[in-house]
């Protein structure tokens, strides 16, 4: 699969557009209040997508936003419907790493989107000259453990609490 939409702006995927959130859009997802425009499908944003935007604007407000490295909206190509959202907790460190996270809402699990939008992602920050991602996910959590191993991370480290996945370009 591959992403298209060059190293700005929205990438595309197959079933998906991942969206990039300006801090207006990220606003609005926080406060749970959709303006003229958005299409959001019943039950986003929940309670993860509310959390990591949160988290995006709380770096907008110290750093600047850290675009390409934000939070983006999954949505779906087929009705335009945001769906989840996936997203970077800030720029590359020191050895050109990024950490990713990623929710769906819950009538969406099971289709797919989730690997499919990870992979767009992951093809975005290679092309951007990103050398490597890490991501984790709780011991119970085996449905976010599989979607990166498909997206071609590997498990690296696990504790008693969380596995931890990492690809290096």
């Amino acid at each position: 699969m591959t992403a298209t939409g060059g190293v700005s702006g929205d990438v595309t995927t197959r079933r998906l557009v991942l969206h990039p959130l300006s801090t207006e859009e990220a606003e609005r997802v926080v406060s749970c209040a959709p303006g003229p425009g958005d299409r959001w499908a019943p039950g986003y944003p929940d309670a993860f997508d509310v959390k990591g935007v949160s988290s995006y604007l709380a770096t907008c407000s110290i750093s600047g936003d850290p675009a390409p490295f934000g939070t983006y909206e999954i949505r779906r190509r087929s009705d335009g419907c945001a769906i989840g959202g996936l997203g970077f907790n800030g720029r590359p460190d020191a050895r050109d790493t990024v950490t990713v996270g990623y929710s769906l809402i819950a009538s969406q699990h099971g289709n797919g989107y989730a690997r499919e939008a990870l992979r767009g992602l992951l093809a975005r920050v290679r092309a951007l000259g990103v050398r490597g991602v890490c991501g984790d996910a709780d011991h119970a959590n085996v449905a976010s453990q599989r979607v990166m191993a498909s997206a071609g991370m590997r498990l690296v480290a696990q504790d008693e609490r969380v596995k931890y996945y990492a690809i290096r370009f």
